[in-house]
């Protein structure tokens, strides 16, 4: 899901780039907008390999789907909602955990399998399709903690953004506003998240086997379980659990340490450490040892790191200095820090339009990418996009030993087609009953509409992730709340607008989560049925665990605050968002449409010189989407993120084959150990049990 904005779902597995050498390129050879020969190889090889599964016993979809299995797929899933969550609540960036998963999938069953033989009682044998079901499950839980909204447009309805976007902003109204609860939540994710699962099952086997759609976050993960169930691969995976086991257990006690410092409020401890001297903390330049943030930049490519870190500096090291002087002139003098009539108005606009910029350029390439790429496998196959019972044509293709045994499960048992579509209206249904009763501002006819139109944008949506593993949820959603936002008017528009975001991302996510997941399914020799009702568990545990883990930081820590740990930056945005599509531009500063016009039309062309240079030029010029990222959150988690890629370009140059295997876990447990130390932080917020020491620097 992968899957990277703010908020940004990174769709970057932990080993996509590792691996990079083993999985094939979705685009052409030249870098270029990709075609039919790239993509799709015409020719068989000369010799076939051996089999990878030529001893394998295939069990059945039943035997795949286990009571351990899903126990374990609760417990992974419950901590990366807490993760989720964490980085949602502060940055908004979030690295894809699919790897993550599989590995501590393959822990947990294998530690328990080893205990109860010890204790002599007899379990079934721990089969990569189990495997493969665990990280399923566990990638659609925490993908709820994302599309769910909760760092965003859920959280932009609540009384606190109201508050900070202030009464008396143009459009922002206190009838448009909806305090979070639980039981609201679960309902809203209940009706809104089984759609997208449904939508694109009958595209299956055109994705996966047809049009041979790379999906790289799914074939990175199908490799990795595989290579779990062989003699060498279990040997490796366990010295790369021992290492996650490791570095989990430094961070934890890191995050520990640094709560004895912390005070109380928001100015005291590591996290507010002048590391990089007091007139550059002054500008959010400074090192908070992090443990998270140094994680997410191990995972995340070195392109996206720099590209963090020179959003940072253009923003607060040059462009917020230098508009800060105009007060008086542009804004009036002497506003509050969250003002928007003033240089926080500058911050929070200008990062929209870098961050529409980005997403619109990327919304209309994918979409050629993908009319291209269908109409030429079109002309070379004459096939339609549909699939007509279970009869298959894949054996008229030449195709590997593999190929026959993974295309042969793949379509013998399948999702019937009247099952999908059943399950489609059934769920539109009750969504358009539910969700109008939950936003009185969103009619039942919205909610009709978004349906009809969002099996398209999924197809879009996945389809273009299986070419370049980056999903466009959050762009989609945005698309959403801007239409409907303008449609219902000054009369709720706020509100119709973030909720039909929702419903948007909801489908679209879930949609390509899916079918990530089948191309995983379809290289481990997994059951389509398993996968299927696997993302159904997964994500009724995540429409139970990601709201009940949100609910935690809510009601333990002061969400929203500008100056406080968890500031949900996205909420803001999204507000702003939705007062842009009710009121249109009238409310900005002087001269910030002008600006935003500028950095709206340098990130359309930052990223169409990207794809118009040379690949070993292209991998140099920065990503708007990320540049995007700190100008309104500040620096600090980009010297953090930048730590990270220099740990781990330095440990590259000097292991490669060591770092290609232990990197991935090593940030796992760090981004897992600060994660999980959130809980106790909390249990003690709720208990107001306060660290007993402020450290904090000031000027002498």
């Amino acid at each position: 899901p992968t899957h990277p904005t703010p908020p940004i779902l990174f769709q970057m597995s932990l080993h996509a780039v590792l691996l990079e050498s083993e999985i094939p390129s979705p685009v052409a050879g030249d870098g270029g907008e990709g075609d039919g020969d790239a993509l799709y190889p015409a020719k068989p090889p000369v010799e076939e390999p051996p089999s990878t599964f030529a001893c394998s016993h295939i069990p059945p979809w039943r035997d795949q789907i286990t009571v351990r299995g899903v126990l374990a797929s609760a417990v992974i899933g419950a901590v990366f909602c807490v993760i989720t969550h964490k980085l949602n609540l502060t940055v908004g960036v979030i690295p894809s955990l699919n790897v993550a998963a599989g590995l501590l999938g393959f822990f947990l069953v294998k530690s328990w399998t080893g205990l109860v033989s010890k204790l002599g009682f007899w379990s079934s044998p721990f089969t990569r399709q189990e495997n493969t079901v665990i990280q399923t499950c566990v990638v659609a839980c925490y993908g709820i903690a994302f599309s769910g909204g909760f760092g965003s447009y859920l959280l932009g309805m609540d009384e606190r953004t109201y508050n900070l976007v202030g009464a008396d902003y143009s459009g922002n109204r206190l009838e448009d506003i909806k305090n979070p609860s639980l039981g609201w939540m679960i309902a809203f994710l209940f009706a809104a998240s089984f759609l997208g699962i449904f939508s694109l099952v009958p595209l299956r086997k055109v994705m996966v086997i047809d049009y041979k759609l790379t999906y790289p976050s799914g074939t990175a993960t199908a490799l990795l379980i595989n290579s779990f169930h062989t003699t060498e691969g279990a040997d490796a995976a366990e010295k790369q659990v021992k290492c996650l086991g490791k570095y989990f257990t430094i961070s934890f006690l890191w995050s520990f340490f640094k709560w004895f410092f912390s005070g109380v409020g928001g100015s005291c401890g590591f996290d507010n450490f002048p590391s990089l001297g007091l007139e550059a903390y002054k500008n959010t330049f400074f090192f908070d040892f992090s443990a998270t943030y140094v994680g997410v930049g191990m995972i995340c490519p070195h392109i996206v790191n720099c590209s963090v870190l020179l959003g940072a500096i253009i923003s607060w090291g040059v462009l917020w200095p230098i508009i800060s002087t105009r007060a008086g002139v542009w804004f009036p003098a002497g506003l509050t820090n969250n003002d928007f009539k003033g240089l926080y108005g500058y911050k929070v606009f200008i990062s929209i339009a870098v961050i529409l910029g980005d997403g619109v350029y990327n919304l209309v390439k994918i979409i050629y990418v993908s009319a291209k790429s269908i109409y030429v496998k079109y002309q070379e196959q004459h096939q339609l996009l549909f699939v007509h019972g279970s009869k298959v044509d894949w054996e008229l293709k030449p195709v590997t030993t593999d190929e026959d045994e993974q295309n042969k499960v793949f379509m013998d048992e399948g999702v019937p087609l009247w099952m999908a579509a059943f399950g489609y209206v059934a769920f539109a249904i009750v969504s358009i009953v539910v969700i109008p009763l939950l936003f009185t501002a969103l009619k039942w006819y919205d909610v009709l509409l978004c349906y009809i139109v969002a099996p398209a944008l999924a197809f879009c949506n996945a389809y273009g992730s299986g070419l370049t593993d980056w999903s466009l949820a959050s762009t989609y959603g945005k698309l959403g709340l801007f239409i409907f936002a303008s449609w219902a008017g000054k009369n709720g528009g706020v509100i119709a607008g973030l909720a039909a975001c929702g419903v948007m991302m909801s489908i679209v996510s879930t949609a390509s989560d899916l079918m990530q997941d089948f191309k995983t399914g379809y290289l481990t020799l997994s059951s389509p049925w398993s996968m299927f009702l696997s993302q159904l568990l997964g994500t009724v545990m995540g429409c139970i665990l990601a709201p009940l883990t949100f609910w935690m930081f809510w009601t333990a820590f002061d969400i929203g605050l500008p100056d406080g740990e968890y500031k949900a930056p996205n909420a803001v945005i999204y507000r702003e968002m939705a007062l842009i599509g009710v009121q249109g531009f009238s409310s900005l500063p002087a001269h910030c449409l002008e600006l935003c016009l500028g950095f709206f039309a340098f990130a359309i062309l930052l990223n169409l010189i990207r794809d118009l240079t040379p690949p070993n030029i292209a991998g140099f010029i920065p990503i708007p989407m990320a540049m995007a990222i700190p100008f309104y959150i500040g620096a600090y988690f980009a010297v953090d993120m930048f730590v990270g890629t220099v740990i781990l370009f330095v440990w590259q140059r000097l292991n490669k084959i060591e770092a290609g295997i232990y990197a991935g876990p090593v940030a796992s447990g760090l981004i897992c150990g600060d994660g999980i130390w959130t809980i106790p932080s909390a249990v003690l917020a709720l208990s107001k049990v306060n660290p007993p020491i402020c450290m904090s620097f000031s000027s002498t």
